[in-house]
Order: structure tokens, then sequence, then C-alpha cells
């Protein structure tokens, strides 16, 4: 085995990993990153389905740090799609000379923290072993993919695939009679493309989710130099913003507005497309009438989209608040339902029970298929994590210590696992915010610690119990006045894994929020933290 110490080890190579590992090269730290896919770009390089493209505007979801590379690239869609993403986030590698510090194919399989030399070895699937002062998880909320588990699905004579492990050459669906399992975020903007290409297409729905129209179009050459123009100020208002980002934002609550003034919000957010309908009011997401009319409003657009009744009544969210599952922004999805070469199939009337060699069979009909897509999603936020075998000052575990659910130190730190760091980790905005707007916090702030200790002389740091039992505490305070507790059968709890603890897992109170909470803990000189100086 190998043994090659740097200063920290950054585990993956997705948004947070990259601009990790450019901090502490710029700082001056060595350091190696690790990625186990064969390319750059984390959840972006494995979800390569048709369709794939992030739901935050191009402008708003790309890096702020540099000011220069964000005047220089030129994007082209209102919203990206992956392919261009991932040539985003390999011209960033190479414009700042990041390359030779990445070792692709190369998984983290463990990680033990040594109290006798203070410092973390990293084990790889390789063999190789590395040693590290500091060891930086940006592995991803959304990396592990979930294959439910469905009878006979090692009998089935097709092909398969899951929307989060997409073949690199892709697929083509030309003349096959399909089946697409799940209608989220993947799932919605995949039905339309391959509904295209396939000779029948079958959508197994269990629970309906609301779709907002994307409205994507190339990015015209005006509102590009405008939103350059404006780049101080829209990144500064994203920092503090909800959700991380620049879109507009409704300060009005539900119940302050008249009925026209109500509609015209409403209507004005559709026509604008993607997630602007969940800022139409300040209360949307506290307030039950306010989110039901917003519900409503959403539910009368897919009546009026979908001709048949029946299909159309089955395409309307019911029996959970809007905006409390992730909310989704696709291209012509309930469009996609008019046409009479796609079947609806109802699977929470009729539920799964095995898939056949020859197609799939529900509780009420065989359905024949060549081929079979899962768009079940992921074991989100944890996922990754529970996978490395990850070991604290003790040799407890952290899938040991989560295993009642996550417990975290503003998401970036865990007591009894000192010197490790968490990016976009749960108890965090993460997946409730614009991801790389996040991201950058984390990365900035976990840099600027990471500088404290240098020059402090700080070689041990450690998040003590009172301050991740305060803010897991605080996470569910600031959850439980929202109406997400009222929706708790969602992946943000862990719904979707069986077996997986019921813990609701992002931090709900806004991405300005938790930064100035982050940084009042930096300026305290980093309190609720344990720190050894030599």
């Amino acid at each position: 085995m190998n043994t090659r110490p740097v200063d920290a080890v950054v585990v993956g190579a997705g948004f947070s990993g990259i601009y990790m590992l450019h901090r502490l090269l710029r700082a001056g730290y060595s350091a190696r990153l690790f990625e186990s896919g064969s390319g750059l770009g984390g959840t972006w390089f494995h979800n390569r389905y048709p369709g794939a493209r992030c739901d935050i505007e191009s402008m708003d979801y790309s890096y702020s740090f540099d000011e220069n590379l964000q005047q220089e690239w030129r994007w082209s869609e209102r919203y990206a799609s992956q392919p261009e993403l991932l040539r985003y986030l390999n011209h960033v590698v190479d414009r700042f000379a990041l390359r030779e510090h990445i070792e692709l194919d190369t998984a983290v399989v463990g990680a033990r923290f040594d109290e006798d030399t203070v410092r973390w070895t990293v084990t790889t699937d390789l063999g190789d072993e590395v040693g590290a002062r500091w060891c930086l998880m940006a592995t991803g909320c959304l990396t592990v993919a979930q294959v439910p588990d469905i009878p006979g699905l090692d009998t089935f004579e097709g092909r398969w695939f899951h929307t989060g492990d997409w073949p690199r050459d892709g697929v083509d669906f030309s003349g096959n009679r399909v089946g697409v399992i799940g209608t989220g975020s993947s799932g919605t903007q995949l039905i339309p493309i391959v509904a295209e290409q396939a000779a029948h297409l079958d959508v197994f729905q269990r629970t309906a989710n609301f779709c907002m129209p994307a409205r994507n179009h190339p990015m015209p050459p005006e509102v590009e130099v405008h939103w350059k123009a404006e780049y101080p100020e829209r990144r500064a208002k994203a920092r503090i913003s909800g959700f991380g980002h620049s879109q507009p934002q409704n300060d009005n609550r539900y119940r302050d507005l008249t009925p026209a003034q109500r509609s015209a919000e409403l209507e004005a957010r559709w026509r604008s497309g993607g997630l602007y309908m969940m800022r139409a009011f300040a209360d949307v997401l506290t307030d039950p009438e306010a989110n039901e009319a917003t519900a409503e409003f959403v539910r009368a657009k897919i009546r009026a989209t979908v001709h048949d009744p029946e299909v159309s009544e089955l395409l309307c969210p019911q029996g959970f608040h809007f905006g409390t599952k992730r909310l989704c922004s696709g291209t012509n999805y309930y469009e996609t339902f008019n046409r009479d070469d796609v079947t609806l199939v109802d699977v929470s009337a009729a539920p799964i029970e095995e898939i056949t060699p020859t197609g799939l069979r529900t509780a009420s009909a065989h359905h024949p298929l060549d081929m079979i897509v899962f768009a079940t999603g992921f074991d989100a936020m944890t996922g990754s994590l529970s996978r490395i075998d990850i070991r604290g000052a003790d040799g407890t575990s952290l899938a040991s210590k989560w295993s009642g659910g996550p417990v975290t130190y503003l998401g970036l730190a865990v007591s009894g696992f000192p010197n490790l760091f968490l990016l976009t980790g749960p108890g965090s905005p993460s997946v409730f915010s614009n991801m790389v707007n996040s991201a950058e916090q984390h990365v900035e702030w976990i840099a600027d610690f990471l500088d404290h200790a240098r020059e402090h002389d700080v070689y041990r740091a450690e998040a003590t119990q009172e301050a991740e039992d305060g803010w897991v505490a605080h996470v569910g305070e600031v959850a439980e006045a929202t109406l997400y507790p009222r929706s708790p059968n969602s992946w943000f709890f862990g719904a979707n894994i069986p077996g997986k603890p019921r813990v609701f897992m992002p931090y709900v109170g806004g991405v300005g929020n938790y930064r100035a909470r982050a940084d009042e803990v930096a300026s305290a000189g980093y309190r609720g933290f344990t720190l050894l100086r030599r």
C-alpha cells in the first residue's frame, strides 16, 4: 500500500469538491481529490439521462468566486443541460490547473481518525492509503441511486437503467415498449423525450408531483449582458436570500393580497416558468391556505392541459402540501399524456408486484416491456457518506452515529469526528437551495477555518456534543414552523429508502439566515468547537 501524506483529502469532484480543491491549493495546502467516477461532475456526471438539466437558471447556477470566470463563460440556454454543465466544470478544472491533483476512478472506501497522530487515514478501493490532517467530504447529496427491490428484476430479458447512473453512450428507445417508474424530477424531465422515441411508453406513477413548465430557451445575448453587468448585486442578493439565488420573491403574505392580486401573482409566475412558484407568497410554505391556493392553481393548469379528465385527475397531486415534495420543472410533461402512445399507470391503486421476463406486473395487469427505466431517486443526503466506513476518534462509525438519523453541527461537522468537515451536509440548506451558492458558502467557511487553524497552531478541531445537540434541535424547530412535517412521505425525510430513519434532513431556515449563523460561529472564535493548539 502507498502512503502519501497531504494536508487535506477531498472526496468528490462535483461543484463542492472542485471549488474546495481550488481554495486549498490557492492557500498553499497540499491536497488530493478522489472521485469514484471516470469523469468530473459528481451528480452531473452520472445523471446523463435524456433531458437532464438544472432547475436553477444557468446564470445563477454557476460559480461566483472568480469575476473573470463568470464574465467569460457563455451559457447557451436559460437552464443549462447536463452536457453543458460538464463542459463548464471541466473548463473550471483546467482553467485553475486542478486536474493533476485529482484522481478519477478512485473510490474512497474508508477513513479512520488516529488519535495519536491526529490525522486521518483515507483508504481507496485501489488499496492505497493517504494520510491527511483534514478530511473534507464533498460526496454530494444526490449521488447514490436507489433501485427499488422489486421481485423478478434479475429475470427481465430486456434492458433496464437508472436515471442516476446512465450509460455514457446513451440509450436508443426507438421502436421499443418502455416503462418509466417514477415521476419525480428525473422522471418529469425524461418522460417527454422517451415518449418521442418509444413505440409505446407506460409511466408508472405512485404519487403525482407538481411539475412547473421550465420555459427553457436559448440564452438571449441581451439577457446575458444584463445579468453580467448586475452580477455583484445579484450574487449579494442570492447570498442573503431564502433559497440562494436571485429570482424575484414576493414578500407579501397571501392573506394581505386581494383575490385579483393573488391571481395575477400566480399567473405571472406560471408564465415565468421554473421554480418561481415557490416564492409566489411569503408564507406559501407556512400558511395552509396560501399553500392550498397555490396547489389548486397548478391543478387547474394540469386539468386544462391534459385532455382526458380521468388522466388529468391522476396527474393532480393530492395528499401533501405544495413544495413539500421536491418541486419539478420540465418541458411538455403534462402535454405528453395527450399522446395515444403514452399510458399512465396508477400504481397507488394497483401496486407493482413483480418484474417478469417480458415486462412488469401490477396488481391489475401485465405490461409488456422491452426496456425499464427507474427514475426512483437517491438515498439522499446521507447515502454517499454512510457507504464509506468513516471511523471517528473512538472508532465509532459515522453510520452507527447516524443510525437514528443524521446529526451535525451546522451541517459541517460531527461530534466525535475531529478534523472532518462535510460540504452541503444534512443540517445545512443543501438540497433546499441553489446548490452552487451553498457549496461556495461551505467551501469558503471551511477554507477560512483552516487558515485560522494554521495561523493559531490548531491541530485538532471537533464539534462539541452540546453544539451538535443544539443545532439539531434548531433544525427541527425551524422545520416544525413550516408545512414540511405535515407531509413526511418524501425523500427530504428519507421516506424513499426502506428502513431509513424518518428525520427531516435539510435546514429550511433560509440560506441567508444559515450564512449569518455560520458567520457568527466563526466570528466568535469558532464557538461550538473544541480547538487544541500546539
